[in-house]
């Protein structure tokens, strides 16, 4: 991936204006790659050759080199600052809806004005974003990897009971009912559903990442998902599992009792 390519990604994925400063910490060695393919490209200077049969001072080492950092981290925000020029100018093109712009110092990509009342009436028809308390999050997580899955077998895992977050999660149609499992009591069986992987931006279960990659994702929930506080979500949990169950049950023919996850 070019350096012009990272700097595009990272400014599309920053919520708050990028400024020069932060990229050149995250790309340096690739800012430095840059630079240093420039200057192979290049024949050595007279002053580079004779400066080479000369060697420093001792004293001076230290010196020269926290001028030479202070040196190469100008280059790296002028290299920067010419890639996202180049950028801008791109973006500025007719056919591109969005623009990179300059705003409180730092660099962040929006939506040209021209467009802004198509994807005002765009926006209008858009699902409100989830809201999801950690309780929710883990739930849905054990229902995400061991699904089909019981209400007792995710309380066991999780070690609370969960029959208040499954009614959250199967109102918000992130979850539903997928049979009975066959043992003694027939306990109701959970999966995941297509809106859950359309919120998560999944084309399949096989998709989703790894246990410990989703720990980091739930450790990081809170910005990401908007995560609500534990009252609101015990609140909106009133009702109960059973009657959530029932009504899907009933529009179920009797022959899906034993269904496999969703894929």
């Amino acid at each position: 991936m070019s350096l012009k390519a990272k700097l595009e990604a990272i400014i599309y994925a920053a919520e708050e204006p990028v400024t020069i400063e932060q990229i050149v910490s995250v790309l340096q060695d690739e800012i430095s790659a840059n630079l240093g393919s420039q200057s192979s490209e290049a024949p050595p200077s007279v002053d580079a050759i004779e400066s080479d049969e000369h060697q420093p001072e001792p004293h001076l080492v230290l010196t020269d080199a926290k001028q030479e950092a202070k040196q190469q981290r100008q280059r790296s925000q002028r290299r920067v600052r010419e890639v996202l020029e180049e950028l801008i100018k791109e973006y500025e093109a007719p056919e591109h809806g969005m623009e990179i712009r300059q705003v409180a110092g730092g660099y962040r990509m929006s939506t040209k004005p021209e467009h802004h009342d198509v994807v005002r009436s765009f926006a209008k028809g858009l699902k409100p974003p989830i809201r999801l308390s950690l309780q929710a999050l883990e739930t849905l997580a054990v229902i995400a990897y061991k699904q089909p899955v019981t209400a007792p077998e995710i309380s066991e895992i999780r070690g609370v009971d969960c029959s208040g977050v499954l009614a959250n999660l199967i109102s918000r149609k992130l979850i539903t009912t997928a049979g009975r499992k066959q043992v003694i009591g027939r306990p109701i069986l959970y999966k995941t559903t297509k809106d859950f992987l359309l919120r998560f931006g999944l084309n399949d279960i096989n998709e989703l990442p790894s246990i410990e990659e989703f720990e980091k994702l739930t450790s990081a929930a809170q910005g990401d998902l908007l995560v609500e506080g534990d009252a609101q979500t015990n609140g909106a949990a009133d009702a109960s599992v059973g009657e959530v169950a029932d009504q899907q049950e009933a529009s179920t023919p009797d022959d899906h009792v034993d269904t496999q996850a969703a894929s």
